[in-house]
């Protein structure tokens, strides 16, 4: 776990020391490798068994390289391996850049334009702060947490698993499948995420206004009972905004006018961040405790 920990920062690091890294995460080999199983299944391919294949194949072949590389060389290989892993999944697109272009859009186009990289799943971007908080949570959710939890859990496979999830549920790879697999990907995809949703809400009301979170969490469930969703977070996470805006007073703040839902961005992005903070420092406090070695 502590190779772990350090492979996470470092990946970190050096995604902000080479912003062009974004462009190094493409997944056209699996978009292509998706194009053959098609063309070899045809009409029959059915979905659950052809989206295990399609995505459990790749994991087997890291699986297997993983596995193999464990105790090599004082256990450097499979350091690498897990750095490049997390660095290839990590994304694909950077969160930071893509808010700080929603915030520095000249006018209400531009700026639902650049809006439009919030949210993946399609649909016509809304400029509104509780809107974009839980968009700025949604992608902390699928390009970040998402990776870093299945990462500590199961190491290269588990991010890389997933990525390759991901994509096939509201990603560029998504096209690229039948309509039933597309539904047994967004399925996988809520079940992997259902657990991460739940850590970064507990890690949301550490950071921020815990009663505020939590009270946004139980009501939620109250409301709809036990789901195979997160809603939760986007409702915690809206009221987590509304509250420190509250608090410190940011809507009646002197100077020029604030586009909409602008200060609301603003603070999501700085939650995620504490928030990822709070995980890793958490990690860090297991590491030197000897619960994780």
């Amino acid at each position: 776990m502590s190779a772990a920990l350090i492979a996470v920062v470092v990946s970190l690091l050096l995604g902000h020391v080479f912003p062009s890294l974004p462009l190094l995460r493409r997944y056209d080999w699996f978009i292509g490798w998706l194009h053959w199983l098609g063309r070899q299944a045809g009409a029959d391919w059915p979905n659950k068994v052809g989206l295990l294949l399609a995505v459990g194949l790749p994991l087997l072949l890291v699986g297997t390289v993983q596995f193999f590389i464990d105790d090599l060389f004082y256990g450097l290989p499979a350091f690498f391996l897990a750095l490049l892993a997390l660095l290839y999944t990590w994304g694909p697109r950077d969160l930071d850049l893509d808010v700080e272009a929603v915030i520095e859009a000249r006018g209400p186009e531009a700026r639902r334009e650049a809006a439009r990289a919030l949210f993946p799943t399609g649909g016509e971007p809304v400029c509104e702060g509780p809107t974009l908080v839980e968009a700025v949570f949604r992608c902390a959710l699928w390009r970040w947490f998402g990776v870093l939890f299945w990462f500590l859990v199961a190491g290269a496979v588990g991010a890389l698993g997933y990525r390759l999830v991901s994509l096939c549920a509201q990603g560029e790879a998504r096209r690229s499948l039948p309509a039933g697999q597309r539904g047994a990907a967004r399925t996988a995809l809520l079940v992997l995420d259902w657990p991460v949703a739940q850590l970064m809400t507990f890690a949301m009301a550490l950071a921020a206004d815990f009663d505020r979170v939590v009270g946004a969490w139980r009501d939620w469930h109250a409301a709809g009972g036990l789901r195979l969703d997160h809603g939760f977070l986007g409702a915690a996470a809206r009221a987590s905004v509304a509250s420190e805006l509250a608090e410190e007073d940011a809507y009646s703040v002197d100077g020029p006018p604030q586009a909409p839902g602008l200060l609301e961005l603003r603070d999501a992005m700085s939650l995620v961040w504490r928030i990822l903070l709070l995980w890793l420092g958490v990690l860090a406090l297991f590491v030197l405790a000897g619960w994780a070695t």
